[in-house]
């Protein structure tokens, strides 16, 4: 069960799961924290919790508006003053959708910003750097080097980092990734700013990076989790899997892997929804910018829709996750997916969107939701 302390700053949270309890002090936040995150439990053995996102899009279906304002309000505590270019790096597979937001918003604001993502699917092309995520259900991450002359100009002469996560809670990935985009040769950084939406870790990238860094987030506490050291550890399922599946990606179609400054909204530009139906667009693991923006565009045409997506990310039924559905990936390596909190039934429409084809989207899934397939095609 979840419990809120409230008096004044800073706010008071608790959460009590199998394996332990969790309290966590708000103490500064641009929106009401019970309105922003719950909790859940992880079905990892390295770390018992998780903090569920109201607002990404990834773990609640979300709507596209919803999003699109923790987008613009993250990019707004971005330093307009960072010198250029600006590289911004979005973090698999939960952050890239996040990041692309960030980076759309703060693009408004000058021209000289790059987008670029970690990933966790090879495209068979060459690999910038690597780097962990050390408590993670797939702790290995991947950053391509960017084919496109500009955009691997602009990466290699970047003078502003802009790491991008949906929460930080010790801060010790984002340093890593730090860590190797400097390896990798990135050595005209002058500024790093980390960018989250809740921030746990009590300034401790800027305390390993020094004054050069700055850590803007929508929320930013602390927590504390109180262990029981009787309680059962979950078997988790393997799904750590770094490689090119059956389904390999079509680097033609990227939307982050290798760089970008813009991505069109391309998917399903013909697509017949009716004003006022009842729809939700799923992306499918790291794909969700494209869906995302296809999302935005049926919600501005006065449809009732929300935006989710499939994740590889193991997650216990109980507190926020009130229900999931599992099935075998869409990449074809063989590894468990899941989709949290649509049930069957509570959309009239369900659009899948799959960055492979329609025969490598799970037919359970399909059948479960009576859901309709949309490929990256453009």
């Amino acid at each position: 069960m979840e419990s809120i302390v409230v008096k004044q700053a800073p706010y008071r949270l608790s959460s009590q799961l199998k394996r332990g309890l969790l309290e966590v002090d708000v103490e500064q936040c641009s929106i009401a924290p019970q309105s922003l995150f719950g909790f859940a439990e992880r079905r990892n053995p390295k770390r018992a919790f998780l903090f569920v996102s109201k607002v990404l899009g990834k773990h609640i279906p979300v709507r596209p508006s919803a999003m699109q304002a923790s987008y613009k309000s993250l990019a707004a505590k971005i330093p307009a003053d960072l010198p250029g270019p600006v590289l911004i790096v979005g973090m698999a597979e939960t952050a890239v959708g996040l990041g692309a937001g960030v980076h759309r918003a703060y693009s408004h604001t000058r021209a000289d910003a790059v987008y670029l993502v970690s990933t966790r699917h090879p495209i068979s092309l060459e690999i910038l750097a690597r780097f962990a995520e050390e408590h993670s259900h797939a702790s290995a991450h991947l950053i391509h080097l960017p084919t496109d002359p500009d955009i691997w100009a602009m990466t290699q002469l970047a003078r502003s980092l802009v790491l991008v996560d949906d929460e930080i809670s010790t801060g010790t990935t984002l340093i890593n990734l730090h860590r190797a985009l400097i390896d990798a040769g990135l050595t005209k950084v002058e500024r790093v700013v980390t960018c989250a939406l809740t921030d746990w870790s009590q300034g401790a990238v800027r305390n390993v990076l020094g004054d050069c860094t700055e850590q803007v987030s929508l929320l930013q506490g602390s927590y504390r989790f109180h262990d029981d050291v009787n309680a059962r550890l979950p078997d988790m399922p393997d799904v750590a899997t770094v490689a090119v599946g059956e389904w390999p990606i079509d680097p033609r179609l990227d939307w982050g892997r290798l760089g970008v400054r813009h991505v069109e909204d391309t998917l399903a530009l013909d697509v017949q929804v009716n004003p006022g139906e009842r729809v939700i667009v799923v992306g499918t693991g790291e794909f969700v910018w494209r869906p995302f923006l296809l999302a935005e565009r049926l919600e501005k045409m006065g449809v009732d829709v929300h935006f989710s997506s499939t994740t590889r990310s193991p997650i216990a039924l109980g507190h926020e996750i009130e229900h999931a559905l599992s099935f075998v990936d869409n990449y074809g390596l063989g590894i468990p997916n899941f989709l949290y909190n649509v049930r069957p039934g509570q959309f009239e429409r369900v659009l899948i969107c799959s960055e492979t084809a329609v025969e490598a989207v799970s037919q359970s899934l399909i059948t479960a939701l009576n859901a309709e397939v949309i490929v990256d095609e453009h």
